[in-house]
């Protein structure tokens, strides 16, 4: 235990010093851009964004694994608005949407063929995009991760969650409600690194804090539509499960709706990731204990602010491994994200959020660094 718990203490101080430097290099950004309006309406000529220098017109690519899944609504959103603020191009948005490995290569083999000004990808595969990231390099193309990464490979810096500590956190979350018995856990895409290092956490998280717990993976496929109706086999064949899971948004959206359909609210328990609609309102109606948020709009907008700071410094500002967070959403909080319906987190609002009157503390081991 010891280890393990020396483990996620040094991820989640990792965790802090990632993200305090990335608030640092976007605070920094922000600042300068103190006349972003300005800017972006006189980028052409002699006049960049804010106090910048003028640039060409960097062209980024991000490739993806599932374009078309509703996380990425947010991600989409933040580098729209970070290109916006900068007065670049829009990002192009590639790759695959049934997180098909080869059509993601294909897609950064085109976007290095082309000559993008700079990538960012879903390293969802240790190997697929190795040699691609080398190529890109090696022709003065800055590769940045997201959301997945890799650990054999190349990118400059990875941002996104912590993917195994949070499934570690969700793992002891769940060792609060269900000590003994089968839960089912849905996975869009097993071994996938988006993916699997959560399922990998809840079940070292459950070993120790839950050993009597069985995990029952289940393969629901990366495309939403079919994500309940393997969930929903799954449940039909074991209903005597204490928990219904899921480690990917889709999933848990489908976790919730299943609960919902079959009368099973406050009967057993569930939870999962991420913000989709279905998912908040089953936080909301208590058919999900619980739900976690990992920031799907940063992962979007940091990396686009990262790419414009190493092209513009030329290379000088190296962009900071970026842990996007982990905040656990539950019955009493699922009110602020239903009724902000904000595009921070996939909805339609653009309007500014009021600040609540006091802000919570962080976790201690944040003040305590």
């Amino acid at each position: 235990m010891t280890d393990v718990t020396s483990t996620t203490s040094r991820r989640a101080a990792l965790r802090f010093l990632g993200a305090g430097t990335g608030a640092a290099a976007a605070g920094a950004l922000l600042a300068a851009c103190s006349s972003v309006q300005e800017g972006a309406n006189n980028n052409s000529g002699n006049k960049g964004a804010g106090r910048f220098p003028s640039t060409p017109q960097w062209k980024f690519v991000f490739v993806n694994h599932v374009t078309t899944n509703s996380f990425f609504t947010p991600t989409r959103t933040g580098f729209a608005d970070a290109a916006a603020l900068l007065g670049i191009p829009e990002p192009a948005w590639q790759g695959s949407e049934n997180g098909n490995v080869a059509e993601m290569a294909s897609a950064m083999k085109t976007a290095v063929d082309n000559n993008a000004d700079g990538i960012a990808i879903a390293l969802t595969d240790n190997n697929a995009f190795v040699d691609l990231t080398k190529q890109a390099l090696a022709k003065g193309i800055p590769v940045i991760a997201y959301n997945a990464n890799a650990s054999n490979n190349y990118p400059l810096t990875y941002v996104g969650q912590d993917l195994y500590l949070s499934g570690f956190q969700m793992g002891q979350r769940i060792a609060k409600d269900v000590t003994s018995g089968d839960i089912l856990v849905g996975i869009s895409q097993p071994g996938g690194n988006n993916v699997q290092p959560r399922m990998d956490g809840i079940i070292a998280a459950l070993k120790q804090a839950a050993p009597g717990v069985t995990v029952k993976s289940i393969n629901t496929g990366a495309e939403q539509a079919a994500e309940l109706n393997a969930l929903t086999a799954a449940y039909t064949g074991n209903q005597g499960a204490k928990g219904i899971y899921a480690v990917d948004a889709g999933s848990t959206a489908a976790c919730a709706k299943l609960i919902t359909d079959r009368g099973l609210t406050g009967k057993i328990h569930g939870g999962g990731f991420d913000l989709l609609q279905d998912t908040l309102n089953g936080v909301k109606s208590g058919a999900l204990d619980f739900t976690i948020d990992q920031s799907p709009y940063l992962q979007g907008f940091l990396p686009v602010l990262y790419l414009y700071l190493y092209r513009l410094s030329g290379t000088l500002v190296a962009p900071p491994v970026t842990d996007t967070g982990l905040t656990f959403v539950t019955k009493e909080t699922a009110d602020g994200y239903l009724s902000a319906n904000s595009k921070f987190e996939g909805g339609n609002k653009t309007d500014v959020i009021n600040m609540p009157k006091a802000i919570p503390l962080p976790p201690a081991q944040v003040l305590n660094r």
